[in-house]
């Protein structure tokens, strides 16, 4: 970012995030993730990417979204470059510099992997790489991690490739929930995404898409944008921390059990059912739900082991999403709890407000955030007044409360946000709702949450526009969150006062 507002560099504005949340982490002694033992080791500043180089300088992908610590994995990597080396970097707090170095490769030889395949039916497109080389994480804490490509030779290259080394258990824990599934939806590379073709048209979009292949850009684009600043910020409270993946959850309910609180990051759209229904047990179970973004569990997609041929070894590498073209979903007509299309959409209805307790409702949008309860709990220490407005927070989508959707009993709207959005004014709602099991669920309605965490410094760019006063906001509501929900069931002492006839009126 140029000209950084109020004169603020990264590392002291992340800085005087800690001394404004001083003493709100509490001390504890536990090891791995979210351990202070982890927290304060040395970082390494160097860990950003510095050159892309061309668009085929150096690709590649994992074979795994995530790993307990002690597996391997492998690296598929294409690249015109005599050599290539890899670094592992764990993402936290470390001082500020936002992660840590646990590995590193030898030199290892370059080659241009083939064309992708690509499967005509449902615009499929997957890489079938050679493997470049397998990656041991023995001794790797549990986390976030973002693995390097640096190709060698003179003519610059480097990428990305993401990875989450999950935790084994998750009991008196806050669960980071990553979200690749919405990655791999947004993926673009080979052409063609859940969204469009190589035309850019939606009529030619991919009707599956497989994790075997790249992540376009710089292999961690939505990653970084919606997901990095909350786990920089989780780690640096100090709070016990559990990682893991949508994936991992569809196929497991055990990776929540006993959690404290999850934390659904900023961009969490695509959700299978399976999915979905865990965390709405674990909802009903005690553990709070922290939704750091909008659009969240608005797709239903199905996680299925590729029905394509060569068939891949890997655990379900691939993530299919019909949309408009349900009828031709092969579950269309039978299993229509699994077709994919939207949750709120025939042939099974089941919008996601009754989880969330907001519905999406548009995109694009840029509006302020506007606050409407000043004295709610998660306000502490902002010192905001009613109608305080944080300028281009609501934004590129946005959720509100809607009537006639279902809505847990009891909700409470903490922001209530003018909008307009494709010529519609509308409104943005966060809000807070308690479920009889005393959880708490607290939803920000706006995908630019996490972003807002780093905005007023130099990270991501202009951030929206948004200033270092929204970044302080921002990052003061999330700490009180997630330092509020790790202490358990929050009803008893954070009840919800519902006021939705106050703003919307009275429902029939």
């Amino acid at each position: 970012m140029t000209g950084t507002p109020q004169g603020l560099g990264r590392r002291s504005f992340l800085g005087a995030c800690v001394a404004a949340g001083a003493g709100l982490a509490g001390a504890h002694t536990l090891a791995g993730a979210g351990s202070p033992a982890e927290r304060d080791r040395p970082g390494d500043p160097g860990w950003r990417i510095t050159d892309t180089g061309a668009e085929d300088a150096i690709e590649g992908y994992a074979d795994r979204v995530s790993v307990a610590s002690g597996e391997t994995f492998g690296l598929y990597v294409s690249t015109p470059a005599p050599a290539y080396r890899v670094t592992a970097y764990r993402i936290g707090w470390y001082g500020g510099d936002q992660a840590r170095r646990v590995w590193h490769s030898g030199p290892h030889r370059g080659t241009v992997q083939p064309a992708p395949r690509f499967y005509p039916l449902t615009h499929t497109v997957r890489a079938d790489w050679e493997r470049g080389l397998t990656v041991p994480t023995t001794g790797w804490p549990d986390g976030a991690y973002l693995l390097r490509l640096d190709a060698d030779g003179g003519a610059g290259g480097q990428r990305y490739v993401p990875l989450v080394v999950r935790s084994r258990a998750a009991a008196g824990r806050t669960v980071l929930l990553h979200a690749p599934a919405t990655w791999q939806a947004y993926n673009r590379w080979g052409g063609y995404s859940l969204y469009e073709g190589k035309d850019g048209d939606y009529r030619t979009r991919a009707l599956v898409v497989s994790f075997d292949r790249p992540y376009d850009k710089d292999g961690a684009e939505k990653f970084l944008a919606y997901e990095r600043a909350a786990v920089v910020l989780a780690e640096r409270l100090g709070l016990p921390l559990a990682y893991t993946t949508g994936p991992d959850l569809d196929r497991d309910p055990g990776v929540l059990r006993g959690a404290a609180q999850v934390v659904i990051l900023g961009h969490d759209e695509y959700m299978t059912p399976a999915q979905r229904a865990h965390l709405t047990r674990a909802r009903d179970a005690g553990t709070n739900l922290a939704i750091l973004g909008a659009n969240t569990c608005f797709r239903r997609i199905r996680l299925d082991p590729a029905p394509l041929e060569p068939p891949h070894p890997g655990d379900r590498r691939i993530v299919a999403c019909y949309k408009s073209a349900y009828p031709e979903d092969p579950h269309h007509g039978h299993q229509d709890a699994l077709v994919t299309t939207d949750f709120r959409a025939a042939p099974a209805p089941d919008p996601e407000s009754s989880l969330t307790g907001v519905l999406y409702e548009g995109y694009p949008v840029d509006a302020p955030y506007v606050v409407h309860r000043p004295d709610h709990w998660t306000h502490a220490g902002t010192g905001v007044r009613a109608g305080d407005s944080f300028p281009h927070l609501v934004g590129a989508e946005y959720d509100r409360v809607t009537p006639g959707a279902p809505t847990p009993e009891g909700i409470e709207i903490v922001a209530h946000s003018p909008v307009v959005c494709r010529g519609r004014p509308s409104h943005h709602d966060a809000a807070y709702y308690t479920a009889p099991s005393g959880a708490g669920v607290f939803a920000t309605g706006t995908m630019r949450w996490v972003e807002a965490l780093m905005a007023g410094t130099d990270e991501n760019g202009t951030n929206h526009g948004m200033d270092a006063r929204t970044g302080r906001f921002v990052t003061r509501v999330t700490e009180n969150i997630l330092r509020t929900f790790a202490t358990g069931p929050a009803a008893p002492t954070h009840p919800a006062h519902g006021n939705l006839t106050e703003i919307y009126g009275e429902q029939p």
